[in-house]
């Protein structure tokens, strides 16, 4: 009589964060629809685009063709590699930022100059300045660990390079990327296990300086005071807002059909960019909106629960990294949407992955290498192989 054994195998473990993976092709997917939707109009009817209406549909997907192609390169990069460059990294984005602001040089787009022309393409740095602010704020917080508790030799240094940089970025002036930039700088820091009581100080000298900021500047101001009551000046400072509250409204519960907005016909500015998220609302209604709000969630939790996992395997720059990422992206939509729905002052920030422009689409797929690079050498690490 022949016995025969069955033996369990285990099936092979994946290499990859599937639902990561599956998060950003969709977020990439509705982001090249609605961008087509809100864009058709204004392509058609520009003659810079040469009346074609597919011209944004065209260089968006050329956009997250290169982005993709760019993840795919970063990928290949370990997490230390980052590590020992974020510094250099770092003092190029400074770079990049001086080299806006002379004149000839950074190109100039409705008052505000934030782009370096490539002939091709426009550059926006404080896009890159975002990722170049998380690999450096991990490196500083790892470098600093022993004298974390130390307010002047842990928290004044970077200080001062947040303040180099938030300069810059509002002489462009670029408001939304300044607060990004900062709250990468404080997340990581709070994430690095820095002295909590200075996070007490900081969280009562931070909206004193912001309030600051917005009493200095007449610009600013406005934008605060359009907010609060679009209303009160509907075809002025209100106007972007009241029509986006007015897609909002028309969306109701399904929205009114793919291809269906009103408020994308010459009446929202910025449709395909800032607020992509209102035609979003007006086309696909509160369903869309909350499908899209549902992936970033998505995102953030599975960047944290990456860098949770990193930090287990003491991998604390690569658990830095990640959740760095996640803080960026989440902290970006967040606003993103808020200003949207009228919760927020309006910003010049896109939507993560979704809204059209070159350099915030080439950047989020970098970012997003990164975090499934990290998760890569976790599971590589995990099984004792290496990375």
């Amino acid at each position: 009589m022949v016995s025969m054994v069955r033996t369990r195998t285990r099936p092979p473990q994946a290499q990859f964060d599937e639902l990561l993976m599956w998060v950003l092709a969709g977020l990439l997917a509705i982001g090249l629809v609605m961008v087509y939707s809100a864009s058709i109009a204004t392509a058609e009817g520009s003659k810079f685009t040469g009346y074609q209406p597919s011209y944004y549909l065209m260089r968006h997907g050329i956009f997250i063709a290169v982005g993709v192609a760019a993840g795919v390169f970063a990928f290949q990069v370990p997490v230390e590699t980052w590590k020992n460059y974020a510094p250099v990294l770092f003092v190029v984005g400074v770079a990049l930022l001086l080299l806006v602001l002379i004149p000839g040089i950074g190109k100039s787009v409705n008052g505000s100059r934030r782009w370096l022309s490539l002939f091709v393409i426009n550059l926006q740095p404080s896009e890159l300045m975002k990722l170049f602010a998380v690999l450096y704020a991990a490196s500083y917080v790892v470098r600093k660990d022993k004298v974390s508790h130390l307010f002047v030799k842990a928290f004044v240094p970077m200080f001062v390079v947040m303040a180099l940089v938030g300069s810059l970025l509002l002489l462009e002036p670029d408001m939304g990327a300044f607060v990004v930039i900062c709250a990468i700088a404080l997340g990581t820091l709070w994430l690095g296990g820095f002295n909590g009581k200075v996070f007490a100080a900081l969280l009562v000298a931070l909206p004193l300086a912001f309030a600051a900021l917005i009493l200095s500047s007449p610009y600013r101001m406005q934008r605060v005071v359009g907010f609060m009551d679009p209303w009160a000046d509907p075809f002025g400072k209100g106007y972007q807002l009241s029509h986006a509250l007015i897609a909002f409204g028309r969306g109701e519960w399904f929205g009114v059909g793919l291809g269906g907005s009103v408020e994308k016909l010459f009446y929202l500015p910025e449709a395909h960019t800032d607020f992509l998220m209102a035609v979003i609302a007006e086309e696909l209604g509160l369903v869309g909106v909350a499908a899209v709000i549902v992936l970033f969630a998505l995102f953030v939790i599975r960047a944290f629960q990456i860098g949770r996992h990193a930090a287990f395997l003491e991998r604390y720059y690569a658990a830095l990294v990640a959740q760095g990422i996640g803080v960026w992206l989440g902290v970006q939509a967040m606003i993103n949407i808020g200003v949207n729905m009228g919760v927020l002052p309006t910003k010049g920030l896109t939507l993560p992955f979704l809204s059209f422009g070159g350099s915030g689409v080439v950047v989020n797929c970098i970012a997003a290498a990164v975090l499934l690079r990290v998760d890569y050498e976790n599971r590589r690490v995990a099984r004792g192989l290496p990375v």
